[in-house]
């Protein structure tokens, strides 16, 4: 595995972890299809929350959340629409939130999630 995917993978794994533990139920992990990928789906209360993570080592060249610019952020909502198509229930509320991972040198990461992000 390429470091860069090592570092991702490891992100994605706090970033479930921490919803988790914020009270979300996880649906999918890297949800794909063939427009992309979703990192993280999930529900809080009524709602159905898609969630870009992003990880960095270091915020020497920004944190990581500024990373999920518009066409980013446009493509999410495509991808949502798309897997909201192939369920069979409908949600009364749609979020995007973005799961911030900086990976700390020593002790613990630093976690930061953006709930309704754009």
């Amino acid at each position: 595995m390429k470091r860069k995917d090592a570092l991702g993978a490891y992100g994605e794994r706090l970033a479930a972890t921490h919803l988790e533990q914020a009270g979300l139920t996880l649906l999918e992990r890297n949800w794909r299809c063939s427009d992309g990928e979703i990192d993280l789906i999930a529900t809080d209360g009524d709602a159905v929350v898609f969630c870009e993570v992003k990880t960095r080592s270091s915020v020497a060249y920004g944190h990581p959340a500024e990373a999920v610019v518009r066409a980013k952020a446009a493509r999410l909502r495509r991808l949502a629409a798309r897997w909201l198509a192939e369920q069979d229930a409908g949600w009364p509320e749609v979020r995007f939130d973005v799961v911030a991972v900086v990976r700390s040198p020593r002790g613990a990461a630093t976690v930061t999630h953006l709930r309704g992000a754009f």
